[in-house]
């Protein structure tokens, strides 16, 4: 597999396809593919600049030295910490460059959200104090890949911000989380041992087990909690939810937390295309 294609890390990106997909379809009856497209950009290379800002980060800090998950680029010697610091700024410069298309189409408040996102993004490993070495990579995740992303996707198309785009927001973030729980899982013990107190090293590794299930089942129950008949079709999905979420009680650990990884990417894709289909039936 080419480098470049390995260090933006394929199995993350449903994280950033899945809100725009949930947003789009909230907003149907306005729907504008030429909108919903910007946003998917944003999206998409929102999240590969940030892979590859953790590589470069981590890389440098030395965190990923004896790393269990993927590939790292800065860390493995594939590419050099330079390189790879030039495509996290050249991955922000193309999302900056359509979520500026979309504030000029909409509204110039998506230029704040916009560097907020950014600087979020590079602070989750980078500069002096990363958060993300605080446990507070969750809460990010879901503020910016759940409520900001799906809301965002949503306002673009219609020029508001509705209560109901609040709550279908809600599954995104909660499972953008569990991608997020699932690499923190595998990564424990060598997080631990380099000072990186994610919230798995906090809680230790059967509340962090614990954690994602709770994930799951948020993202499930607020499905429901729309009161959208039709969205009660995500819980087609929830047979493939108890699987993984029995796997990860079960205490597999390691490098079999990769697939586990890869199989949350595929459910948050699946659960979105579901709950998009009843949003824009509904």
């Amino acid at each position: 597999m080419n480098k470049w294609v390995l260090g933006a890390r394929p199995r993350t990106l449903p994280a950033a396809i899945a809100p725009v997909v949930v947003g789009s379809a909230l907003a149907a009856a306005e729907f504008n593919l030429f909108r919903a497209f910007l946003a998917l950009q944003v999206g998409l290379w929102m999240q590969i600049g940030v892979n590859f800002a953790n590589d470069y980060s981590d890389g440098v800090k030395g965190t990923d030295e004896h790393r269990i998950g993927p590939t790292r680029l800065v860390a493995s010697g594939l590419a050099s910490a330079t390189s790879v610091k030039g495509a996290a700024y050249l991955s922000f410069a193309i999302a900056s460059i359509a979520g500026a298309w979309l504030a000029l189409l909409t509204s110039p408040i998506l230029i704040a959200v916009g560097l907020a996102a950014i600087v979020a993004a590079w602070g989750y490993t980078g500069g002096k104090n990363p958060y993300g070495y605080k446990g507070f990579g969750e809460l990010s995740v879901f503020v910016f890949f759940g409520l900001v992303a799906t809301m965002g996707t949503y306002y673009v198309q219609t020029n508001e911000i509705t209560w109901l785009s609040f709550v279908v927001a809600v599954p995104m973030g909660a499972l953008s989380c569990a991608i997020l729980a699932v690499n923190n899982i595998r990564d424990r013990g060598q997080d631990e041992l380099v000072g990186k107190k994610t919230v798995a090293v906090r809680l230790g590794d059967t509340n962090a087990r614990r954690e994602f299930v709770a994930f799951m089942i948020l993202a499930h129950v607020s499905a429901v909690a729309t009161m959208i008949p039709w969205a009660l079709l995500t819980l087609l999905v929830a047979p493939l939810s108890y699987s993984i979420s029995k796997l990860v009680l079960r205490g597999v650990t390691g490098k079999d937390l990769i697939p586990v990884l890869g199989r949350t990417g595929k459910l948050q894709l699946i659960f979105a295309v579901l709950f998009a289909v009843g949003l824009a039936i509904h």
